[in-house]
């Protein structure tokens, strides 16, 4: 059941009207006057047609989160309810949070207290100067103008500040006073006409409230944001924005200004919207590539101007050829109960699709490395010495991951063990298009202790892939259809050609019985101290070398037993018994 809201296109669930009559009900007892407004991405979705559970209450008269939530924990005792705990998240500029925050569940919903506030940046700072201020200021401070809409609850009506009549006059009332002529608020506030929030929902529009340039100087990371939403929501970047983003004083901002710590989020939000080419693309269009992934110095071999071109037509290639095939992310055709399952599944399933983005996008780069300072400290007897040695080289990959979008190190390295892994399926593509390819990876498989036979070759070699790279070989096989070979451009033919090429490989790891083969092959017929005891050697390299070699034994032999295990090994090694202890 829902609940009609006076003001067309708002309609709120039995659960938020209560929540709001309860909010209401504090107002009327403990602080008449206040208005509460809801702030931001609740309203822009609620007209959108979307739930969402993420409720912003602006407060007016000065009244703080805080201040609020004790009134609430009042009115609780009053009417005979237990007291909720207040949560406060203090002001931090570091993380682009300049206000104190409250935050406390109602009807079991987390919800966040905030008043009504203006910001006024100073030039090259970050941090901006707050002040309390009326919703009308509140409003023009935002990023976005479908982000900078209230849902008034005391009234119970949708309030735009940023469409043309409120905006004349809030212009006219900002002209009036002194305190604001020196402030950007003053400088920018200058064109009525373009300000119409409710308007671009309705238009597919991402715009700002202000004039687009000083909005990002402010703060450039609302570039980033701009992009996420018009990717998110399908809409359509507005020419006056476009223009400040591609602005050298803004890209300079967003490089110098806004820390890694707070991009990386911002992409990786992207990464996990609905459409996350069209966000690359606009990152590339408006010449921010570089500023967003940057690169280390000193790489080899060295960008090239079109490395961003590259990199953007492989994602898309990546997400257009995930669409043709539709079992990348699923876990094959017949592992639909994924998507069904708990959400706990549903997100690695997600994880999963995020990952193949990423290494699609860093595809073009994935060999290519950097020169990196390693320090080298040296001791004698008098004092401590330190010198430089500059030859260690490191992936150029992994630095954008760790360096530019600051990633978690065990999410890089999935990327950097997929770009391995979809390497390595190289080969099996190569063996399964060509039969003078299969000797040649043969003879690379044997060696003087076990010789694989030519109809297991591709058993072994697939299974060697898999046991590495585990359940993300859908993404790492993807990836490597992509590559091999490696083409300028993706047209709809070549797409087919290379989906063609990913179902033989997918198919025949499936009919060689090789799904989940790295769980089988997880624990050995024979572990280390079982085979230092048949082969009577020491501990060391060698045992690990045997360790390898019943893995491929085991492949070809998958219904092989441990004494037969045992005993190939004693056979294999009768003619040639010196030879194990080289």
């Amino acid at each position: 059941m829902a609940v009609e809201a006076r003001q067309q296109g708002i309609v709120l669930t039995e659960l938020e009207q209560r929540i709001f009559d309860r909010l209401l009900g504090v107002v009327d007892r403990y602080c008449p006057g206040t208005q509460l407004r809801v702030a931001g991405g609740w309203v822009r979705d609620k007209l959108l047609g979307e739930e969402s559970d993420d409720i912003d209450i602006a407060l007016d008269n000065n009244m703080t989160g805080q201040d609020f939530c004790r009134e609430v924990n009042k009115y609780l005792e009053w009417i005979g309810e237990e007291q909720k705990r207040v949560g406060v998240s203090q002001r931090n500029p570091d993380k682009s949070k300049h206000l104190e925050t409250a935050k406390m569940e109602i009807f079991k919903v987390s919800i966040d207290f905030v008043n009504l506030r203006s910001e006024t940046y100073a030039e090259n700072s970050r941090i901006p100067t707050v002040e309390n201020c009326e919703a009308k200021v509140d409003a023009l401070r935002r990023d976005l103008r479908i982000n900078s809409l209230f849902y008034n609850i005391t009234t119970k009506s949708l309030e735009d500040f940023t469409e043309r009549g409120e905006f004349s006059r809030y212009y006219r009332f900002i002209n009036s006073c002194d305190q604001f002529l020196s402030s950007r608020f003053y400088i920018i506030i200058i064109d009525p006409i373009l300000y119409e929030g409710h308007q671009d929902l309705k238009n597919g529009l991402i715009a700002t409230p202000s004039p687009a340039k000083a909005t990002f100087l402010d703060d450039p990371l609302r570039v980033l944001r701009a992009i996420r939403f018009a990717a998110r929501f399908s809409f359509t970047l507005a020419e006056d924005l476009k223009k400040a983003a591609s602005d050298e004083e803004v890209k300079s901002g967003l490089r110098s200004k806004i820390s890694r710590e707070r991009i990386g989020p911002e992409v990786d939000r992207m990464m996990s919207g609905k459409d996350p080419v069209n966000a690359m693309c606009y990152i590339r269009d408006l010449g921010l590539f570089y500023i967003v992934f940057e690169f280390p110095q000193k790489r080899d071999p060295p960008v090239l101007d079109k490395h961003d071109w590259l990199c953007v037509s492989h994602i898309e290639a990546a997400w257009n050829l995930a669409q043709l095939i539709g079992s990348v992310f699923r876990g094959g055709s017949d592992s639909k109960s994924l998507l069904c399952d708990t959400k706990k599944k549903l997100m690695v399933v997600m994880d999963e699709k995020k990952l193949c983005l990423y290494s699609a996008l860093f595809t073009p780069v994935r060999n290519m490395v950097y020169m990196e300072k390693s320090e080298k400290v040296t001791f004698n007897s008098c004092n401590l010495q330190t010198s430089f040695d500059a030859n260690r080289s490191q992936n150029n990959c992994e630095y954008i991951l760790r360096n530019s979008l600051k990633m978690e190190g065990r999410h890089a390295d999935m990327i950097v063990n997929v770009h391995a892994g979809s390497e390595k399926f190289a080969e099996l593509i190569l063996v399964l298009e060509s039969n003078e390819y299969l000797e040649t990876i043969r003879e690379k498989l044997n060696d003087e202790y076990l010789e694989i036979p030519t109809d297991m070759v591709n058993r072994v070699l697939a299974g060697l892939v898999l046991y590495e790279i585990k359940e993300l070989w859908r993404v790492a096989l993807l990836i490597s259809t992509l590559s091999c070979p490696q083409v300028g451009s993706f047209s709809q033919a070549e797409l087919h050609k290379r989906k063609e090429k990913y179902v033989r490989v997918e198919r025949l790891i499936t009919d060689l019985g090789l799904e989940g083969v790295w769980n089988k092959l997880k624990k050995p017929l024979l572990d280390g101290h079982d085979i230092r005891r048949v082969l009577q050697i020491p501990e060391g390299r060698l045992v690990g070398n045997w360790l390898h070699r019943e893995l491929k034994w085991q492949l070809v032999h998958p219904q092989g037993t441990k004494e037969e295990c045992e005993q190939w090994m004693k056979q294999s090694l009768l003619p040639k018994r010196q030879k194990v202890e080289m």
